[in-house]
């Protein structure tokens, strides 16, 4: 009996102890992206006495002795951190506190972190998104029309150097036709083949010599054909256009391209002065280069060209958990799934279309606060301290003991 009085001051020296190592590694960890912070926790240790019986009416006796302490470490996995920028293309912060992403080891096996310094690696030719620890990030691979596949596999870059032309299908002009000195006026304007990277269309307006607000419109293409039906258009006398409003023309090019192509006319006008353009705007854009490729806002890895068109590559695959405190950390800013985690769900999965889960060309930092682990530093240095003069004093008493019974 006399020895297990020192029980409860071991066990409390090493509960501390662990206590300590967790606010240094906290302190360690403060400049970790995707750092989760982690407090110790205390619970007594109780023997196995039976009960005695009531030592008085109404009051029994303890049916166990309290045997020390022992301690474990909680993740506090919900603990949002600060966001901050990075301007990185494959950086991205989460930004609510339940939420994952998704990487995977070489052997396929899943595992859930929050850190979004993502880079990229080259393995046989393949580029692929890479966490910080080197596994490969997951998400949903592209499928075209702005939809990804069903089911998260491991991110790969694939964009092509060179993208194709987006064929012409829309123009929308702007322009004035001059009110009086000219028999005709003369536009021009691109037409962009699937495989070519544009044919000039003119367009000329011929007045007719039956009214002075009336013109007739005519298409032609050097590089090609253009099938119009011929069609009068007219403005009123303030110039403004009365009709046709849109007309519509299919352009023939000599490698063969086809575009049918709907012009919006209904910004021209009929003013005093010469011909001029005012604006020109379509749907079509020649071939071009890639410029980069990053991740954005609704987490879509994207390639962007020099033409400003963009091509959607896949998205990241984001998790949140029933009860994401129950993860077990497997190394780093990894975790691993447990028994005690309850259902999973998407909150950036293939149909989800939202800007408030993530932050792009930014990481979340470690959420560790500095004060609060040194205010923890000095209660843990006082209970230790105290531990070792409970053993100490232990320690005589037991002395004493022995040195009466000697």
């Amino acid at each position: 009996m006399a020895l297990s009085s020192f029980t409860p001051s071991v066990t409390g020296l090493n509960a501390q102890s662990q206590a300590l190592g967790t606010v240094s590694t906290n302190i360690a960890n403060i400049s970790t992206v995707g750092y989760r912070s982690v407090e110790t926790m205390f619970q007594t240790l109780l023997g196995h006495t039976q009960a005695t019986g009531n030592t008085r009416t109404g009051s029994a006796s303890s049916r166990v002795a309290i045997n020390g302490v022992t301690a474990y470490d909680r993740t506090l996995m919900s603990q949002q951190g600060n966001i901050m920028a990075t301007g990185g293309n494959y950086d991205v912060a989460i930004d609510i506190g339940n939420a994952f992403f998704m990487v995977e080891d070489s052997a396929g096996n899943t595992y859930y972190t929050r850190a979004g310094n993502f880079t990229t690696r080259t393995e046989d030719g393949i580029v692929y998104l890479i966490a910080n620890n080197g596994y490969h990030v997951d998400g949903f691979k592209a499928s075209g029309q702005g939809s990804f596949a069903g089911s998260p596999s491991e991110i790969v870059i694939d964009a092509p150097d060179v993208a194709d032309p987006v064929p012409t299908s829309k123009v929308d002009i702007i322009a004035n036709v001059p009110a009086s000195g000219v028999d005709s006026a003369h536009y021009a304007f691109q037409v962009y083949g699937a495989n070519n990277d544009g044919n000039l269309v003119s367009m000329v307006f011929q007045r007719d010599e039956t009214a002075h607000n009336l013109w007739n419109l005519s298409f032609s293409m050097p590089n090609g054909t253009v099938d119009f039906q011929p069609t009068q258009v007219l403005f009123d006398t303030n110039g403004k256009l009365v009709s046709p409003k849109e007309v519509s023309i299919t352009t023939t090019a000599d490698n063969g391209d086809v575009n049918n192509v709907t012009l919006d006319i209904s910004g021209m006008t009929q003013f005093a002065g010469d011909d001029t353009i005012i604006d020109i705007s379509q749907d079509g854009k020649p071939s071009s280069t890639l410029q980069r490729t990053y991740i954005n806002s609704y987490g879509v890895l994207q390639a962007q060209y020099n033409n400003g068109e963009t091509k959607d590559l896949a998205k990241l695959a984001v998790v949140a958990f029933q009860s994401p405190e129950n993860l077990i950390q497997v190394s780093g800013t990894m975790f691993e799934v447990s028994n005690d985690v309850g259902e999973s769900r998407y909150v950036i999965g293939p149909d989800t279309v939202t800007s408030s889960v993530l932050t792009s060309q930014a990481v979340e930092s470690s959420p560790v606060n500095v004060e609060q682990e040194f205010s923890n530093m000095i209660i843990i240095q006082r209970a230790y301290t105290l531990n070792t003069t409970s053993f100490s004093t232990n320690n005589e008493m037991l002395q004493t003991a022995v040195n009466i019974l000697s």
